[in-house]
């Protein structure tokens, strides 16, 4: 056992130097990096421990004399290496997973084990995979050979054999104490750090995987500062309001409220198109410096865009939740992927309600994160990559076809639903804008895959540009409003808890038929604001769940965005900025638009109300079945004349 855990405790060591190193330029080089370093020992010890169990077992109940035989020891030694083998790959596949999100292994990783058939068919597309498992062979192959010039094996073979009972005593501290140290070793032991770089440093990667794998779920009373639920509804009820629409129940715990305008509603069709990981940094109307979408340039000066609008968390399933729910993003796995999410209100229900065909369309295995069950079973029609056939497919990757081929299903199905006679409303998710981000040659003029995602970028500018040129020769084109958003940034990797500027995105709404004026507005604003903000420009009266507002009717200085990771639950408002945290805590910042960086302030009552009030009840109506989509009655009875409100409780 004493070499297993020196050889676990010099290669977890060995990994913390190697992402020290890749991180030279982000971490602060002061004191708390020796104190992550030694809660780093502490959390490999415990990782050590737990995975030193099964060999505890297999030690314990082997036969006294299995090493007697040569080919008995010749298969230690093979086992020997094949457990060197798998930490050295740990380091390795720890150091892409920091390239890629700039953490330790997490939620994520979680959901990478559970979707292998993606993941490793863009490790592959995306690795040279030969030249990485040769390198950790040879790495392997000689780290055993030192352990074997060592003559440690040698004397542990040669040792006399013990008895059964001997063996049991032997083992029974070490399992005893693995299993004690598993139970009291916690994440939250951790103390919080200045630089989130320097906290991850402190973490053992198995360790944290598993942890991750524990708490995919959390339960929000359990775990977070709380108020007295009817309590966190009032203010939340409040909040919503103050788009004036009118609360329309009796019953404390609910959000439900309806939304009036004056004059006829607008019916055109609505094409949402959900670009992958397109952070708003990558568009030239936010950043002058860059030219990868020339194509989304020219469209937003035709379009109403959103200046100051951010996801709400860093998946693709959380951009889906807020954009069809418009929820806060509650603590654990996106409501995407959680069980019993049917027949929830969405924005498609409302849709539905209206009369609208509505579909998902995603270029992509829809079961992967859900998507296709989630949307499947609140009312949207699917279409996805195992629905097509195959010559409808001119290129693909492991993550799914190419945008081209998903932007020519989506108009084959607008056509259909206009030749129908009914109006629609399509959530089209793309997938170019993904590692191992490759696309058709001869496009643009960046090369597929070695140009990275800046090459995936631009493809995909190409991909909505020429989308919206051969959309215009269709009948539909001037009946219809496009939609283009993201679903998170490309990275949401940064030197705080919380990164706000990794969470800005674009919103651009573009309305050819003149239904939309185009403009801009600077209001802040979120994901979970999208909803009601679409149907408030298409001036719609409807029944509402959302807990997103309206944001033209939205006084500026009342403006906030909820932000959040599976964990960690932000709401920012003006540039003040509270963040929730596991268990209980709660943290409030001043935040620097202009240098990203977050100073302590001291707590304000108001702002702790306002934000726990959002994920508290968030949390409560999905626990209870309660964030539901309306019925034929209730549609009935609330799309009754307006004087019938002013009798509804308030």
């Amino acid at each position: 056992m004493i070499i297993f855990f020196t050889v676990f405790a010099g290669i977890s060591l060995l990994t913390r130097l190697a992402l020290l190193v890749k991180a030279a330029h982000d971490v602060t080089w002061t004191l708390s990096l020796v104190a992550a370093f030694a809660w780093g020992v502490l959390f490999d010890l415990g990782a050590a421990a737990f995975a030193s169990l099964p060999l505890v077992l297999l030690l314990t109940f082997l036969p006294a004399d299995w090493f007697s035989r040569r080919w008995q020891r010749a298969l230690a030694h093979v086992f020997g290496f094949g457990l060197i083998y798998l930490l050295l790959f740990g380091l390795v596949s720890e150091w892409t997973f920091w390239d890629e999100f700039g953490v330790r292994f997490n939620f994520i990783a979680v959901d990478y084990l559970v979707y292998t058939t993606e993941v490793i068919g863009n490790i592959r597309e995306s690795y040279n995979l030969p030249l990485i498992l040769g390198g950790v062979f040879t790495g392997a192959a000689g780290l055993h050979f030192l352990v074997w010039r060592s003559g440690l094996l040698t004397r542990w073979f040669a040792a006399p054999a013990e008895s059964f009972k001997q063996r049991l005593r032997a083992g029974a501290p070490w399992f005893l104490g693995a299993l004690i140290f598993g139970a009291v070793l916690d994440d939250d032991w951790m103390p919080g750090f200045n630089n989130n770089f320097n906290r991850e440093l402190g973490k053992n990667g198995l360790w944290s995987l598993f942890s991750a794998f524990k708490d995919n779920a959390l339960a929000y009373e359990q775990f977070y500062s709380t108020l007295p639920l009817d309590e966190a509804f009032a203010t939340v009820r409040r909040e919503i309001a103050r788009d004036a629409s009118v609360t329309m129940t009796a019953d404390p715990r609910d959000t439900l409220h309806l939304v009036r305008h004056e004059g006829p509603e607008l019916r055109p069709n609505v094409i949402q198109i959900t670009v992958e990981s397109l952070s708003a940094d990558f568009l030239s109307i936010f950043n002058r410096a860059s030219n990868l979408t020339p194509n989304l340039a020219e469209i937003a000066a035709s379009s109403l865009v959103f200046d100051n609008f951010y996801a709400t968390g860093t998946r693709t399933d959380r951009g889906m939740e807020a954009l069809t729910l418009a929820v806060p993003p509650t603590p654990g796995r996106s409501l995407v992927k959680r069980p019993r999410n049917e027949h929830m209100f969405t924005l498609g229900s409302v849709f539905r309600a209206k009369g609208y065909d509505t579909a998902f369309i995603y270029g992509g295995f829809g079961y992967f994160d859900n998507m296709n069950y989630f949307f499947g079973n609140n009312g949207y029609r699917v279409i996805d990559r195992t629905g097509v056939p195959k010559e409808d497919i001119t290129f693909a990757n492991v993550w799914g076809v190419c945008d081209e081929d998903l932007f020519r299903w989506t108009l084959r199905e607008a056509d259909a639903s206009a030749a129908s006679g009914k109006p629609f409303h399509y959530f089209v998710m793309t997938t170019s804008n993904h590692r191992p981000y490759t696309f058709p040659e001869g496009r643009i003029d960046l090369p597929s895959k070695i140009s990275g995602r800046a090459g995936a970028v631009k493809y995909t500018d190409y991909a909505i540009g020429k989308f919206i040129k051969d959309a215009s020769t269709k009948p539909w084109f001037k009946n219809t409003v496009f939609v283009i958003v993201a679903d998170h940034c490309a990275s949401s990797a940064g030197k705080t808890a919380l990164p706000v500027q990794n969470y800005h995105i674009p919103l651009i709404i573009y309305a050819p038929g003149g239904q939309i004026a185009p403009g801009h507005i600077k209001t802040l604003a979120s994901q979970v604001d999208y909803p009601p903000t679409l149907l408030g420009l298409l001036n719609w009266n409807y029944a509402s769940r959302f807990f997103g507002r309206d944001i033209r009717t939205t006084d500026p200085k009342a403006a906030r965005i909820l932000v959040g990771t599976y964990q960690k639950l932000g709401l920012l408002k003006d540039d003040d900025f509270l963040v929730l945290t596991p268990v209980r805590r709660q943290n409030q910042y001043l935040y620097s638009y202009t240098n990203y960086t977050l100073t302590d302030e001291p707590l304000e009552p108001p702002l702790q109300a306002e934000a726990i009030g959002y994920y508290q009840a968030a949390s409560f109506l999905f626990q209870q079945q309660l964030y539901r989509e309306l019925s034929p009655a209730e549609l009935a009875r609330y799309a009754a004349p307006a004087e019938n409100d002013k009798a509804a409780p308030r």
